[in-house]
């Protein structure tokens, strides 16, 4: 899409004011709960079904395709990543009334950094036609790594700090203990942060590190910078409530890894024969259409094989399918 200045101005603009709503309405610490999260989990994807229809009415069949499957993507690898927030806030102890404010101001950071790398590509891809083959082999070589990940049971490891981090808590120090949502302090005369500010640091680098597949993900879906900044924001913004939805059905997600290896494995094939066709080598093209019928397919595959195995692990032990337990006096 030809999308003007004044257009992506005005995007930002309504962007960074659902965040400030956002931030007034979550801005006292409180304890989210199902309720809160579930209604706000439904306006964002009402948001961006919203946002969908517009690209429909100004920029036709073709735009909206790609932003949904953009939006369909980028979510389902966030869900893939709220395993590793779980880890994070269980390291650092974070209060339950404080994880809120940790996973808003993690998010912006990913918003403001992710846009940087969105535009960084948009860069490379416009000056390297080559830089396809890369991106494709990046996406099937980390599909690989998913299912070796999951085979170990990766979602079970302690989270280690990054090595920036480490480096950040040397310089400044940290404080013993939380002080409310303060994120410095005044300590024996120094200026010490907090550990509210080392756990959000934590949640956006961490987030850094997710976008090195997710933006090659959403290239091979769509090349308009538009497209992907506004999937990715959609799908990002409304993390924070999904957080607290599904957090406890994290764990029955078992082979969410595995459709998430699946999809990338196929944009990485699919990034793949777009460079051997841009290179004029005669290769057929995988459609958006047929894209994103792919990806709902294998998610929604994904989600009833992975309840159905994590219900199967809570029957008692001992009772097979379609077995009538032993009951006593029977």
């Amino acid at each position: 899409m030809n999308v003007s200045l004044n257009v992506w101005l005005l995007t930002v603009a309504a962007l960074c004011a659902l965040v400030a709503v956002d931030f007034l309405i979550g801005r006292k610490p409180h304890d989210v709960s199902v309720k809160e999260a579930g209604t706000w989990t439904i306006v964002w994807i009402v948001l961006a079904c919203l946002f969908g229809v517009g690209l429909y009415a100004f920029g036709g069949g073709q735009p909206t395709g790609e932003f949904f499957a953009g939006y369909i993507t980028e979510k389902s690898l966030s869900v893939d990543n709220l395993f590793v927030f779980v880890l994070i806030m269980g390291k650092f102890a974070v209060p339950s009334q404080y994880q809120q404010r940790v996973l808003m101001v993690g998010v912006v950071m990913a918003l403001v950094l992710r846009a940087v790398f969105i535009a960084a590509g948009a860069a490379i891809i416009s000056t390297f036609s080559w830089v396809f083959y890369l991106f494709g082999a990046f996406l099937i070589w980390t599909a690989w790594k998913l299912v070796e990940d999951a085979r170990k049971e990766g979602h079970d490891e302690e989270y280690e700090e990054n090595k920036l981090l480490k480096a950040v808590e040397k310089r400044f120090g940290v404080a013993d203990r939380y002080h409310g949502t303060k994120l410095w302090i005044e300590e024996n005369g120094k200026r010490v942060m907090t550990p509210m500010l080392v756990v959000m640091l934590a949640i956006g680098s961490t987030d850094v590190l997710f976008a090195l597949d997710s933006i090659p993900a959403i290239y091979g879906l769509t090349e308009d910078p538009y497209i992907v900044f506004t999937a990715n924001a959609f799908a990002l913004m409304g993390l924070r409530q999904l957080y607290f939805l599904i957090g406890g059905l994290l764990k029955k997600l078992v082979h969410l890894s595995y459709g998430l290896s699946i999809i990338l494995g196929f944009i990485g094939v699919k990034l793949l024969l777009h460079a051997l066709h841009e290179s004029g080598v005669h290769v057929p093209e995988i459609s958006i259409p047929f894209s994103l019928g792919f990806i709902v397919l294998v998610l929604a595959i994904t989600t009833f094989t992975s309840l159905r195995a994590a219900k199967r692990q809570e029957e008692p032990e001992g009772v097979a399918e379609g077995e009538a337990p032993n009951r006593p006096g029977l």
